[in-house]
């Protein structure tokens, strides 16, 4: 199984999370739950079996809780990847909501990137901070070691067009992270 974990604690927040490429069971604990809510639809839409766990100083904000997630759950990718060889590598998927159209597109290559292309109409959906999901998505690229492009066409409902991007986000990671005989690199190796 192609699994990883991360631990990681700070003043602002108490992470644990845990990853496996090929299914099984998902758990997840931020306190604040519609990102609880996305990171679920992020596990069963890309059929990872995750755990996170997460103690933050919500009495600020999600901020540090929702980067942080981000970050641990990041390395753990990272982790369970190993060495990125043997992979499609590459993986991109359209994801329609209701009104919304949304697409991420992802190299798993080594070289970490981010580009966001989303502008909310509503800044909250529950306790959980629209802007905080192009921080979640940089943490965990960053740390992943992939390059993720992620845009919203058109929608206007913010909750839909959160979701459909970390929907759109787990389709294209399960279609990048599928076996393959061989490195998918020109120069034999990621």
């Amino acid at each position: 199984m192609r699994t990883g974990e991360c631990s990681r604690k700070t003043k602002e927040t108490n992470v644990y999370a845990k990853i496996c490429l090929d299914g099984r069971e998902t758990e997840i604990s931020t306190g604040i739950g519609f990102f609880d809510h996305m990171l679920e639809a992020f596990a069963v839409h890309g059929g990872f079996g995750m755990t996170v766990k997460v103690k933050g100083d919500l009495n600020v904000d999600g901020h540090h809780t929702v980067e942080d997630t981000g970050i641990a759950l990041g390395k753990a990718m990272a982790e369970a990847l190993g060495d990125k060889g043997e992979i499609a590598r590459f993986g991109s998927f359209t994801i329609p909501m209701d009104e919304v159209l949304a697409s991420a597109a992802v190299d798993i290559s080594g070289r970490p990137f981010l580009v966001f292309d989303a502008v909310f109409p509503e800044k909250r959906v529950g306790d959980y901070d629209t802007c905080l999901t192009s921080e979640f998505f940089r943490a965990f690229a960053f740390n992943a070691g992939i390059t993720l492009h992620m845009s919203i066409k058109y929608g206007g409902n913010a909750h839909h067009m959160t979701e459909a991007l970390y929907k759109a986000a787990a389709h294209a990671i399960r279609l990048a992270v599928i076996p393959r005989d061989g490195v998918l690199s020109t120069k034999g190796t990621l």
